[in-house]
């Protein structure tokens, strides 16, 4: 069996092979020796022998991992004391908002359930989201009335806006006429004009015909023209002013402006700029019931609201 380092029958000449890993010194040895000094199977002993001087200390054996005592534990101490009570004030924490977390989940199961229940009976919550600044009304035109009634809806509701303007220059001009010595009654009187009829325009015949739109309700067609109509009287009573109260300045008519633009320009300028919103306001709010009318009679709610109103009276006479 030939052996490990024989050489190749087929080279056509003999080539000297260096270990380039051997000694410089051991290189030029005779050729009977293995060519290999260096190799794992040589025998031969190395020509320069280990340095026996140097200062070097050989290292200590290290161990067989490699995590360099990284899982080792570490003990930090700790103050028990108040780690104790900081745990404590930490759960007592945790509790108070679980348990505020299951009020608010509780209360929010009671709202859906009145909700569903509204909605069941036939009952509209109405959310109040007008004016956007200081929520007081509902109001959702867009969403709630007809498209074909829409335009109509806002045209009366810029009559009760406008209602509103009067009222208010009404007091402005009032309180200029009470500075310059007409007295503090009309003042007041001024004042009440103002908080009874803004609200009381809204209840009575605003809401009434936005409702009616929205539900198609012939009897609130009917209680919108009562009101209605009475809130057109005011307004042709106001831009007239007749000297019936206190001489007839509480409100800013077309009589108390001539009668006070001689005596104080300022006042009876104010006077007549108030005549001219009552003026316009009147106008507008006789276009808007006859266009209600209109509606009313073509919608055929008129027949409808005839005969709720026959079973109503049988229904008291009963």
């Amino acid at each position: 069996m030939a052996g490990r380092y024989d050489k190749n029958p087929f080279d056509e000449e003999e080539e000297e092979e260096v270990n380039p890993f051997s000694d410089p010194a051991v290189r030029g040895k005779a050729p009977g020796k293995s060519k290999f000094g260096g190799g794992l199977f040589s025998t031969n002993t190395p020509s320069v022998p280990p340095a026996s001087n140097s200062r070097l200390s050989p290292l200590p054996p290290e161990p067989a991992g490699f995590n360099y005592d990284r899982e080792a534990p570490i003990d930090i101490p700790l103050d028990t004391a108040s780690g104790g009570s900081h745990y404590q004030d930490l759960k007592k924490k945790e509790k108070e908002l679980q348990a505020k977390e299951a009020e608010l989940r509780r209360r929010e199961q009671e709202v859906k359930r009145k909700e569903e229940a509204a909605a069941r009976a036939g009952i509209v919550l109405e959310e109040k989201n007008w004016p956007p600044f200081f929520p007081i009304i509902h109001h959702d035109i867009a969403n709630e009335i007809p498209i074909h009634l829409q335009r109509l809806q806002y045209v009366a509701f810029s009559t009760f806006l406008g209602l509103v303007l009067c009222l208010l220059w009404n007091i402005i001009a009032v309180t200029t006429a009470w500075i310059k010595g007409e007295g503090v009654r009309i003042w007041f009187l001024a004042i009440i004009y103002f908080i009874a009829g803004v609200p009381g325009a809204y209840v009575l015949w605003y809401r009434p015909l936005y409702r009616a739109f929205r539900k198609e309700s012939a009897l609130r067609f009917g209680w919108f023209f009562l009101f209605y109509m009475l809130h057109i009287g005011f307004c042709i009573f106001a831009a007239v002013a007749p000297p019936i109260v206190f001489r007839g300045k509480s409100l800013t008519g077309i009589l108390p402006a001539v009668d006070l633009v001689g005596g104080n320009a300022l006042v009876g300028i104010f006077y007549f700029i108030g005549f001219g919103l009552f003026c316009v306001e009147s106008v507008v709010s006789i276009w808007v019931i006859q266009q209600v009318y209109m509606y009313f009679r073509g919608s055929g709610r008129a027949a409808e609201m005839k005969h709720e109103v026959a079973r109503g009276a049988m229904r008291a006479a009963m």
